[in-house]
C-alpha cells in the first residue's frame, strides 16, 4: 500500500476525534481505505507463512500448510 493512503487513513482517523467529525463521504472514504489495508496486510501475511518452514526434531524441514477450516 502507498505511504500516501496510509498518511490518508491517519488523517482521517485524526479528524474523526475533532469535534467536527467526519462527513458521510470522508467515511466511505476511510472505510474503503481501510479495507484496502487490511486485504495488503493479510496478503503480506499470507506470503510470508508461504515461505516459511517447520523444522521437525529429527531435522527435516516440511512447509507450512494452509488450515482447512
Amino acid at each position: 500500500m502507498e505511504q500516501a493512503k496510509i498518511d490518508r487513513i491517519n488523517a482521517l482517523a485524526r479528524k474523526a476525534k475533532t469535534p467536527e467529525g467526519l462527513t458521510e463521504e470522508e467515511k466511505h472514504e476511510r472505510a474503503l481505505l481501510r479495507r484496502e489495508y487490511l486485504d495488503a496486510v493479510k496478503a503480506n501475511l499470507e506470503s510470508q507463512l508461504e515461505h516459511t518452514y517447520l523444522q521437525r526434531p529429527d531435522g527435516t524441514r516440511v512447509p507450512m500448510k494452509k488450515r482447512k477450516d
